[in-house]
């Protein structure tokens, strides 16, 4: 279903590489005392979008699932339930990886990033994008049931998620926004996700750029991993098979 709407696809891969070119083109100067470009902070940030599509996507696409019935028509099928998630869970995985794939290729021919020779940063690459993918993919599946119709559905869930990119870190460094917006992002996944990227690709140099002048994996594991099982019970508690007019 998803790779039938070729022009749905296109733009869902467009979206954060487009943004890196722009971006990061325009934004190329030296952050001070760092080594590091503004580019190369963009390149992490962006691997952040990437891993959260699903959020956007689950959200959107499950309410359209849900308000032209398909959900319903699915549900009085032989078809087990958990096929209609594996599905969705397995179509994300996949489109995040690869717009990793090709956002870490724009930064190493375009914006010199330095891939991590350490395997250790690569592990902590898996277990950030994992937990990233799995909790911002249950949260869209939670949100699915907030719009009212598959009309409204981009709108709100939209919304939410553009907010999200610029105070988590994404469009603007995070150690430049105001202390109040710091801490509303910090409730959310997306901050955290992108600390965890820019652990790997940005390396010692970049840490003195963070708030607490440590890249705090331990509390990225913590709030990835509180997101993961929060969206997972408010999955259970608030998915719903009919749209609101069918009752």
């Amino acid at each position: 279903m998803f790779f039938r709407e070729r022009d749905a696809v296109i733009f869902t891969f467009a979206f954060p590489i487009i943004m890196l070119v722009l971006f990061g083109s325009i934004f190329s100067s030296q952050v001070e005392g760092t080594g590091l470009t503004v580019s190369q902070l963009y390149v992490a940030g962006l691997i952040g979008t990437a891993a959260m599509t699903g959020f956007q996507n689950l959200g959107i696409t499950i309410a359209m699932d849900r308000d032209n019935g398909t959900l319903k028509r699915l549900a009085g099928t032989p078809l087990p339930r958990s096929a209609y998630f594996m599905g969705k869970a397995l179509t994300t995985l996949f489109v995040s990886f690869f717009q990793v794939v090709i956002l870490l290729v724009i930064g190493v021919t375009l914006f010199d990033l330095q891939l991590p020779s350490e395997a250790f940063r690569w592990f902590t690459f898996a277990w950030v994008f994992v937990l990233g993918v799995v909790g911002s993919s249950l949260l869209g599946v939670a949100i699915s049931g907030l719009p009212r119709s598959a009309k409204s559905a981009g709108a709100v869930i939209t919304l939410p998620f553009t907010v999200l990119q610029f105070i988590s870190g994404v469009f603007i460094p995070v150690f430049t926004l105001p202390s109040w917006l710091v801490n509303i992002a910090s409730l959310f996944p997306l901050k955290w996700m992108c600390q965890g990227f820019r652990s790997v690709f940005l390396g010692d140099a970049g840490a003195t750029l963070e708030l607490a002048n440590s890249y705090e994996l331990d509390r990225v594991a913590l709030v990835l991993g509180a997101w993961t099982v929060g969206g997972l019970v408010l999955c259970l508690m608030t998915f719903r098979w009919k749209s609101r007019r069918d009752g």
